[in-house]
């Protein structure tokens, strides 16, 4: 049996023209605005939010007030103590908000680049999910972003350009089908350090 799909596989393969490989991922956009920016700007286009703060105590000042029509958080395992929020725990199933920490993310396409280490759990389950982004990892275009993870990045990375989208049945657009259907990326210019 697999002999024989394998020979169909190879039939169907004969007459088909050779695709050249593409290379590697572009690594310069030419006149793109400041990545940040082009960041916001590409990512809000795909349905996200996003906030830029100057450091934690703003960032931490705005999650509490959002968190607050919230009853429960599921805290990816990367978020820095000073932004956790003091709303009640909960497993990312349950849980009605889930807040991560991106790795990077890419300008070009408006993408955040996040990590499995971070918990893909808080990452898709929760009907709203709040990234923190350093903004200085923030880099013009997918390649760069990608080569920025490459030590450390967990099992796999996983893009993510704003809230959970599908268009299968009848090609009717719907958000939050296959995650969360609100994706809010918080800027920070200067990331907190360690601390307690």
């Amino acid at each position: 049996m697999r002999e024989r799909i394998l020979e169909r596989v190879r039939q169907a393969l004969r007459d088909r023209p050779r695709v050249p490989h593409p290379g590697e991922l572009s690594t310069a956009v030419p006149d793109a605005p400041p990545p940040v920016e082009h960041f916001a700007e590409c990512f809000r286009a795909a349905g996200g939010e996003v906030h830029r703060f100057a450091d934690a105590d703003a960032a931490r000042r705005w999650l509490h007030g959002f968190a607050a029509h919230f009853a429960s958080v599921s805290h990816g395992t990367g978020v820095p103590r000073v932004l956790a929020l003091p709303a009640p725990e909960a497993p990312p199933r349950e849980a009605a908000l889930g807040v991560s920490v991106a790795r990077a993310a890419a300008a070009q396409s408006g993408s955040l680049v996040l990590s499995s280490r971070d918990g893909r759990r808080t990452q898709l389950l929760p009907p709203v999910h709040v990234v923190l982004v350093d903004a200085g990892t923030v880099a013009g275009t997918l390649g760069e972003a990608l080569a920025a993870c490459r030590n450390g990045g967990g099992a796999a990375l996983a893009l993510h350009s704003g809230p959970s989208k599908s268009a299968d049945i009848g090609q009717v657009m719907v958000t939050g089908v296959h995650g969360p259907g609100r994706v809010i990326a918080l800027l920070l210019d200067r990331w907190p350090g360690p601390g307690p």
